[in-house]
């Protein structure tokens, strides 16, 4: 009876159905088939196997018999079924439902990558025309527009049929845009402005100084706030953006989340208000952006389910949670907290053995300076960097590892063994990332400790028979994280561990450092934007100061209270911790809460409050 309300979907991964290469042994083994039914179609001349959702009994051996993991047969509620928005094709993704965008406010949207967010910012911005699921004989507006009936959607669906919404999409990949688009950054954004903001956005972005730099020699980051800057100079009524924060340091982070709420205060003809959606994984990024929050949730690659429109706290909360009350359905197996453990407490690090020192030194690279104060690190303890893009972090994490030397060559640095997980990763190996962890960690990726500790929650078992060259910017990092860790070492050097990973990546892999670091014995120092992981894996924190590419200085260690404190006073926001899961939360700006912290000069709370 249970069965009766379930719907079956068999999805193919494209990537890794290879029936050239196999006996078929999914065809051969499924009991439909040797009941002379056609359950599972696929000779060796096709590019993919077909699956029959309808003969399908679930029985799950053509899942266990595939030898390159390509199959995976999904039971879902029949009532999703009824609710499907757009299906990709047989065997393929599908999207249940969708966000529901409102005129005045910013919409948030939460979730893993794969289940569909970019997929139903296309279908809002008209660019997708949604099948219901039916792709083999797509419905017309009508149907769709009927389909919707009753609901908020269908008049915005309608407004966009009738082309009386105009759409703007800030793209996801900042760093394809170089291959579309060619010329002098200060060019391009006048030639796109409609509003005759250009000055005035220009500084926003802090793309003034580099107007007359060429798009093919920007930086990830300035490609981001390019884009950014794009989209602010057009008119239209619905704006987009696609992970806006990707690249950025905490001030343009926040300076790019002020000019995107800004958007809403704009003057428009009529009483029409301008519609805002943003995508972001940064969840203090997207809590503070946000009015209110549709979560995302479902199974990467095979289907994705939205949920209603919540609070932005209530939303952030029920991802993290992983659990939507509203539906009684549990769609993670374990809640994301962020406890902050006692011994981050000012005094904590007092009762240490300091282990290891570094002296002051210097570095200069042409026109820039970066001033080292001396300061001291023990095991077990994990430093994390916090300061502008070109501040000098790279840097002083490269003096660590020696790969460059500091002006002065007296000046003695620990000389330990180090694992370094540089900032941008290239692919350059051939084979897969089998292959790859047996050349550069054999001891031990199949150690049963590291598998438990490291590869199982970073998903290597995934991605194990994949080529290393047709990885996803996630599953690179996720390699090079593994491939750091593996590396026996006394220090651990890690920079932006949290770049292209999603929402839920970025906790599990937060957690997984601070484990593996805190259980080793040793010690790690972590470049790191994002806010919630900075502020999870910290036992004290370096603080920069300085004009960024000129002149910077990186101060001693010092405990997580006092540096955030002086961190956040520079950047002049607050922030409180949320009393359910302890995650910090951005004060919204001159609110009466971020007054009274300024007041106070506690810009960093520890300690959730209601």
């Amino acid at each position: 009876m249970a069965d009766d309300h379930l719907t079956r979907i068999a999805i193919i991964k494209k990537q890794n159905c290879k029936p050239k290469k196999c006996r078929q042994e999914c065809k051969k083994m499924c009991p439909v088939n040797r009941m002379g039914k056609m359950c599972i179609e696929v000779t060796p001349t096709d590019k993919l196997a077909f699956i029959s959702e309808e003969l399908c009994i679930g029985c799950g051996i053509c899942v266990k018999k595939c030898p390159f993991d390509a199959i995976q047969i999904i039971n879902l509620p029949k009532d999703l079924a009824k609710q499907t928005t757009h299906r990709f094709g047989p065997n393929s993704f599908k999207l249940h439902r969708l966000p529901i965008p409102r005129p005045g406010q910013v919409l948030g949207l939460v979730g893993s990558n794969g289940i569909g967010k970019s997929t139903a910012l296309k279908i809002l911005a008209g660019k997708l025309k949604p099948n219901l699921g039916n792709f083999a004989e797509p419905p017309d507006w009508e149907a769709i527009l009927r389909h919707f009936r009753g609901s908020e959607l269908q008049n915005f669906l309608t407004k966009i049929l009738e082309d009386d919404l105009k759409a703007i999409i800030k793209p996801q990949y900042v760093d394809h845009i170089p291959k579309a688009v060619s010329g002098k950054v200060y060019k391009i954004v006048k030639k796109k402005d409609q509003k005759g903001k250009l000055k005035e956005v220009l500084a926003t972005m802090d793309l003034d100084m580099i107007g007359d730099r060429l798009i093919a020699d920007l930086s990830g980051g300035e490609l981001q706030r390019f884009a950014i800057a794009v989209c602010l100079v057009q008119q239209a009524d619905i704006y987009m953006f696609d992970e806006p924060s990707s690249y950025l340091d905490v001030r343009q982070r926040l300076k790019a989340a002020q000019a995107i709420r800004g958007l809403l205060n704009e003057p428009r003809e009529g009483n029409s208000q301008t519609y805002v959606i943003v995508v972001e994984h940064d969840l203090s990024v997207l809590d503070y952006l946000s009015d209110y929050i549709c979560c995302l949730y479902g199974k990467q690659g095979a289907y994705g389910v939205v949920t209603m429109p919540f609070s932005v706290r209530e939303g952030i909360n029920i991802f993290l949670a992983g659990k939507v009350p509203t539906e009684n359905l549990r769609f993670r197996e374990t809640a994301l907290t962020f406890k902050v453990m006692e011994t981050l407490q000012d005094d904590g690090f007092e009762r240490k053995h300091h282990r290891y020192k570094y002296p002051r030194m210097t570095k200069t690279l042409g026109s820039f300076t970066l001033s080292i104060e001396p300061g001291q690190f023990s095991d077990s303890e994990i430093v994390v960097l916090l300061g502008q893009n070109g501040t000098g972090k790279t840097t002083f994490i490269k003096i660590l590892a020696g790969l460059i030397k500091p002006d002065d060559d007296s000046k003695k640095i620990p000389k330990l063994n180090v694992s370094y997980k540089p900032q941008k990763i290239g692919t350059t190996s051939e084979g897969n990332v089998r292959d790859l962890l047996h050349r550069r960690i054999r001891s031990q990726y199949q150690h049963p400790q590291f598998v438990s500790d490291v590869m199982k929650p970073m998903l290597m078992d995934q991605i194990m028979d994949r080529q290393v060259k047709n990885l996803s910017g996630g599953e690179l990092q996720r390699v090079a994280l593994v491939l750091a860790l593996g590396h026996p070492a006394d220090i651990y050097l890690i920079d932006e561990p949290s770049a292209y990973l999603d929402s839920e990546q970025r906790i599990i892999a937060a957690k997984v450092i601070k484990r593996y670091v805190l259980h080793a014995k040793k010690t790690a120092f972590v470049v790191e934007h994002d806010f919630i992981m900075a502020t999870y894996l910290a036992d004290r924190v370096i603080v920069y100061d300085g004009t960024p590419a000129f002149d910077c200085c990186a101060n001693s260690p010092q405990s997580l209270l006092s540096g955030m404190n002086k961190f956040l006073e520079s950047l002049e926001i607050t922030f409180r911790r949320d009393p359910t899961n302890f995650r910090p939360r951005i004060n919204k700006q001159d609110s009466q809460k971020d007054q009274d912290q300024k007041r106070s000069g506690n810009y960093f709370f520890m300690e959730s409050d209601d």
